[in-house]
């Protein structure tokens, strides 16, 4: 469990997400397939304005790509799918909530952005953070 104190690394924050990762089912970690994983203190100013968000701190995770239900052989060739997390303003919320481990606030933000993923619902999410925790 990580306290307060000197902040989380890209890297510790990128091992904090493939820890998430890998507490998930089998089954949903093998229809992750090929999707990109990183971490950025911010998000870029385009994915800020494609989603129409001013203040970065606002955004502490993006999936991009399109979800397995919404797939056809018409999208070969698109780019990768990704799912970026985004440090920093993880880092803020973590302090501002201050009720819960970093651990904690990463893997929902990584679940949240492998719900998309799969399409799913946000009662859905949250039964699958429920099945990480176990």
């Amino acid at each position: 469990m990580r306290d307060f104190g000197i902040p989380a690394t890209l890297d510790e924050m990128e091992a904090l997400g493939r820890a998430a990762i890998a507490a998930l089912p089998q089954a949903f970690r093998e229809q992750l397939g090929d999707v990109v994983f990183r971490v950025d203190d911010f998000a870029d100013e385009e994915t800020l304005h494609d989603l129409g968000i001013e203040n970065p701190f606002e955004l502490t995770g993006v999936y991009e790509g399109h979800a397995l239900t919404e797939r056809s052989i018409e999208m070969s060739g698109t780019l990768p799918t990704r799912i970026r997390l985004f440090r920093r303003p993880i880092l803020d919320e973590w302090a501002e909530r201050g009720d819960e481990t970093l651990e904690h606030l990463v893997r929902h933000v990584v679940i949240h952005e492998i719900g998309h993923h799969f399409g799913l619902s946000d009662d859905d999410m949250h039964a699958l953070e429920e099945l990480a925790d176990g």
